[in-house]
Protein backbone atom coordinates (compact mmCIF):
# COMPACT_ATOMS: atom_id res chain seq x y z
CA UNK A 1 0.00 0.00 0.00
CA UNK A 2 1.51 2.98 -0.60
CA UNK A 3 2.84 4.87 2.33
CA UNK A 4 0.80 7.80 1.90
CA UNK A 5 -2.84 5.97 2.11
CA UNK A 6 -1.42 4.06 4.98
CA UNK A 7 0.01 6.65 7.38
CA UNK A 8 -3.49 8.18 6.88
CA UNK A 9 -5.77 5.03 7.86
CA UNK A 10 -7.16 5.68 10.98
CA UNK A 11 -8.37 2.93 13.39
CA UNK A 12 -8.83 0.44 10.91
CA UNK A 13 -7.24 -3.49 10.87
CA UNK A 14 -6.31 -5.46 7.58
CA UNK A 15 -6.86 -9.16 7.73
CA UNK A 16 -6.62 -12.04 5.18
CA UNK A 17 -9.94 -14.43 5.51
CA UNK A 18 -10.23 -17.48 3.40
CA UNK A 19 -13.84 -16.26 1.61
CA UNK A 20 -16.65 -14.25 2.74
CA UNK A 21 -19.08 -15.61 5.15
CA UNK A 22 -23.03 -16.09 4.01
CA UNK A 23 -23.58 -13.01 6.25
CA UNK A 24 -20.75 -11.07 4.79
CA UNK A 25 -22.06 -12.12 1.40
CA UNK A 26 -25.86 -10.50 2.16
CA UNK A 27 -24.77 -7.57 3.82
CA UNK A 28 -22.84 -7.05 0.53
CA UNK A 29 -25.58 -8.04 -1.71
CA UNK A 30 -23.53 -9.89 -3.79
CA UNK A 31 -25.51 -11.84 -6.79
CA UNK A 32 -25.55 -15.56 -6.27
CA UNK A 33 -22.75 -17.15 -8.07
CA UNK A 34 -20.27 -14.05 -7.63
CA UNK A 35 -18.03 -13.85 -4.63
CA UNK A 36 -15.79 -10.74 -2.97
CA UNK A 37 -12.33 -9.97 -3.04
CA UNK A 38 -12.67 -7.97 -0.23
CA UNK A 39 -14.46 -5.75 2.48
CA UNK A 40 -14.64 -2.60 4.36
CA UNK A 41 -16.41 -2.80 7.34
CA UNK A 42 -16.78 0.29 9.33
CA UNK A 43 -17.35 3.93 9.63
CA UNK A 44 -15.53 5.64 6.73
CA UNK A 45 -13.75 8.84 7.75
CA UNK A 46 -16.32 11.30 6.41
CA UNK A 47 -19.03 9.70 8.63
CA UNK A 48 -17.27 9.64 12.12
CA UNK A 49 -18.32 12.47 14.22
CA UNK A 50 -16.43 14.56 17.41
CA UNK A 51 -18.08 11.89 19.18
CA UNK A 52 -16.06 8.88 17.44
CA UNK A 53 -13.53 7.13 19.89
CA UNK A 54 -13.40 3.93 21.87
CA UNK A 55 -14.71 2.41 18.90
CA UNK A 56 -13.15 -1.47 17.33
CA UNK A 57 -11.20 -1.25 14.47
CA UNK A 58 -12.75 -0.72 11.42
CA UNK A 59 -12.08 -3.86 9.33
CA UNK A 60 -10.98 -4.46 5.65
CA UNK A 61 -10.84 -8.15 4.83
CA UNK A 62 -8.77 -9.32 1.90
CA UNK A 63 -10.43 -12.90 0.72
CA UNK A 64 -7.68 -14.89 -0.54
CA UNK A 65 -9.51 -18.12 -1.69
CA UNK A 66 -11.74 -15.62 -3.94
CA UNK A 67 -8.77 -14.29 -5.34
CA UNK A 68 -6.55 -16.90 -6.36
CA UNK A 69 -9.60 -19.14 -7.66
CA UNK A 70 -9.76 -15.96 -10.51
CA UNK A 71 -6.69 -15.51 -11.11
CA UNK A 72 -4.21 -17.66 -13.40
CA UNK A 73 -0.62 -16.75 -11.87
CA UNK A 74 0.90 -15.14 -8.77
CA UNK A 75 1.82 -11.70 -10.79
CA UNK A 76 -2.03 -11.93 -11.26
CA UNK A 77 -2.80 -12.35 -7.44
CA UNK A 78 -0.22 -9.66 -6.10
CA UNK A 79 -1.78 -7.48 -8.74
CA UNK A 80 -5.94 -8.56 -7.83
CA UNK A 81 -4.48 -7.76 -3.89
CA UNK A 82 -3.21 -4.42 -4.35
CA UNK A 83 -6.10 -3.39 -6.99
CA UNK A 84 -8.72 -4.90 -3.73
CA UNK A 85 -6.50 -2.86 -0.64
CA UNK A 86 -6.69 0.23 -2.46
CA UNK A 87 -10.39 -0.50 -3.26
CA UNK A 88 -11.36 -1.12 0.25
CA UNK A 89 -9.48 1.85 1.49
CA UNK A 90 -10.83 4.04 -0.86
CA UNK A 91 -14.78 3.07 1.27
CA UNK A 92 -12.41 3.98 4.75
CA UNK A 93 -12.07 7.03 2.79
CA UNK A 94 -15.65 7.60 2.15
CA UNK A 95 -15.59 7.11 -1.82
CA UNK A 96 -18.63 4.92 -2.62
CA UNK A 97 -18.61 2.57 -5.87
CA UNK A 98 -19.72 4.65 -8.30
CA UNK A 99 -17.11 7.51 -7.79
CA UNK A 100 -14.72 4.16 -7.55
CA UNK A 101 -16.10 2.98 -10.91
CA UNK A 102 -15.47 6.62 -12.32
CA UNK A 103 -11.48 5.97 -10.73
CA UNK A 104 -10.85 2.47 -12.59
CA UNK A 105 -10.68 1.33 -9.26
CA UNK A 106 -13.98 -0.51 -9.07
Amino acid sequence: MPERFARRLDNVAIVIADEPSPEQLARSRVATGETLYGLYEGIPVTARSSSYGMVVPDRITIFQRSIEADCRSEAQIVDEIAKTILHEVAHHFGIDDPRLVELGLA
